[in-house]
């Protein structure tokens, strides 16, 4: 497999907007498996209605504001894990959600992990694409910019030229931070097999008062 240099501390220093289309066809190497990353979303922190860091830190998302580089891994639905990559400026949240990608090294480890599951969707969505990595909530804060730690990313091996990107609302995220047009946000490869479906936020219906 090959691989380019690994993606450095300054690299995820930049602005998320910058950082996320930069990582589409670069790798991310974790317990095993290496995954190419087709799919991604951006999340501005306290300047962006879908961000989980909106309203400020919580124990949850205390990592986000911390320095770039580190992954932020959460629960959702009761079921999933997702897995993140903090960027930007030490105090300012934000991050990167990796949404899909391709296995390209680990494949009898990935396979183990999500058995009965066809190829092409073993790392298909963001919780998918966290379990494929053996990634959980025990993770959340690993410095994958540490020569130690046991992620890490790499940049393509060859550019990826901006005609092969595309741009769009983000899946799933509901009220201000779903707007299309303020937010296109989600970025990912054309003609990748691994691209995740789109799918809007569902409307939450309204409970009756007792």
């Amino acid at each position: 497999m090959e691989v380019g240099r690994r993606l450095t501390r300054d690299f995820f220093g930049e602005d998320v907007l910058d950082v996320a289309p930069a990582l589409l066809g670069a790798t991310i190497t974790h317990a095993g498996v290496t995954i190419r990353l087709t799919e991604v979303e951006a999340y501005a922190g306290e300047k962006d209605p879908g961000s989980h860091a909106f309203r400020g830190p919580t124990p949850r998302t205390q990592v986000m504001f911390g320095r770039a580089g580190h992954l932020y891994v959460y629960f959702t639905y009761g079921m999933h894990w997702c897995a993140n990559v903090v960027t930007g400026t030490e105090g300012e949240a934000s991050a990167v959600l990796l949404r899909a990608g391709e296995v390209v090294d680990g494949h009898e480890v990935a396979a183990e992990r999500r058995a009965g599951i066809a190829e092409r969707d073993w790392a298909r969505g963001p919780a998918r694409l966290a379990s494929t990595l053996g990634l959980d909530g025990t993770r959340t804060g690993l410095d994958a910019c540490s020569p130690d730690g046991s992620a890490a990313f790499h940049a393509p091996p060859e550019h990826v030229p901006a005609s092969r990107i595309r741009t769009g609302p983000r899946v799933g995220v509901a009220g201000d931070g779903g707007d299309a047009e303020r937010y296109p946000w989600r970025f990912w490869l054309d003609g990748e097999r691994s691209v995740s479906v789109y799918r809007p936020a569902k409307p939450r219906r309204r409970r009756e008062p007792a």
